[in-house]
């Protein structure tokens, strides 16, 4: 008995962590499903999961199912990959039609995170600004510049919205210097070098935060304020991130693949939702702003071509289009094996 419980505790939050980013999917599927049943065009199947089916029913012209595989899912449209006689398919319809079924696939992930992040922020009776309120002592930040009812705007030329955006821009920052931009007696005023003790951990340096923000009191404009500022830094930090990767900034250690992020959503919901949240509302974010990227394959690559008939006024010839997201395809398929063998022999080594 005490060998199966061992063994369920040590099970449970891994299946929490592929359901939970089973649901990811499945919102992500289910905004193209809304979007093309209201644009018009045929959905011939809906499904959970892939591999063997499960279970299926239809209900009117879609057949809905649940496969073997919870790994993902799928909204399968007529004429979606080939050419169709329907007039309802999928590759007949108005270019504007489709550029909307596929782009909310992304856009119902990233309205996830934002119900997310107000479910984070809800229990919150304050919240915190980006306002100085006070330093440490022998604080080297107020030596170099910084001054008590600063409003920080820009770390290195980067808009800050919200605290979550200091907290990346407080990293891996060489020598513990920063160019700072404040809000100060209502005018913009740039501090060069302004210089934080630093600290290492697992590699990458981190600014030791030497002053305290001022709190905002919680009230309905202030909650969707806040709600609504913390969204747009999650998206900020993903998209500086994706930036940072390409520029050298962080190294491959720094991706995480289906392993990776399966890991790290089990090790938060050990702890608490209270930790779990959080992170669900980053990997529905980076997922909509990953699936927006035109390349091949992704959502993004689908929405170029879109966009380049919607400009031409003629369709990129189908035979060109396919030939490139199947190349897409399987370049990605190699990178998501390629990270999850990273993160395989990390989680073991």
């Amino acid at each position: 008995m005490v060998t199966i419980l061992n063994l369920w505790n040590n099970v449970w939050p891994y299946i929490v962590a592929v359901l939970l980013f089973l649901v990811l999917i499945i919102i992500h599927e289910f905004g193209h499903f809304i979007a093309a049943k209201l644009m018009g065009v045929r959905v011939n199947e809906f499904a959970v999961g892939f591999g063997s089916k499960l279970f299926s029913k239809k209900w009117g012209e879609t057949k809905y199912a649940f496969n073997l595989i919870p790994l993902g899912g799928y909204c399968a449209m007529e004429g979606e990959d080939e050419a169709s006689g329907d007039e309802r398919a999928f590759c007949n319809k108005k270019p504007w039609r489709r550029f909307i079924i596929v782009v909310m696939g992304a856009v119902f992930n990233l309205i996830l995170g934002l119900v997310i992040v107000a479910i984070i922020l809800a229990p919150q009776k304050t919240f915190t600004s980006t306002v100085i309120a006070e330093f440490e002592e022998n604080a080297e930040s107020q030596s170099t510049g910084l001054a008590v009812d600063d409003r920080i705007i820009e770390v290195d030329g980067r808009r800050i919205f919200s605290t979550y955006d200091l907290s990346y821009a407080f990293t891996n920052v060489k020598d513990g210097k920063i160019d700072i931009t404040v809000l100060r007696d209502g005018k913009e005023k740039l501090l060069k070098n302004v210089t934080f003790e630093t600290e290492e951990e697992e590699g990458m340096s981190f600014l030791t935060v030497d002053f305290k923000v001022y709190g905002i009191k919680k009230t309905v404009g202030s909650y969707v304020k806040q709600t609504v500022s913390t969204a747009i830094s999650y998206c900020a930090v993903i998209w500086r991130s994706l930036i940072d990767l390409i520029g050298g900034k962080y190294g491959i250690s720094a991706i995480s693949g289906p392993v990776g992020v399966t890991v790290a959503i089990s090790n938060a919901a050990k702890q608490s939702l209270q930790n779990l949240l959080p992170i669900m509302a980053l990997i529905t974010i980076n997922l909509g702003i990953f699936n927006l990227l035109p390349l091949p394959a992704l959502d993004g690559g689908r929405l170029l071509f879109i966009l380049i008939e919607m400009i031409f006024r003629k369709p990129v010839p189908q035979k060109y289009e396919s030939a490139v997201h199947a190349v897409g395809f399987v370049l990605l398929i190699i990178l998501m094996l390629f990270v999850m063998a990273k993160d395989i022999w990390t989680l073991i080594f």
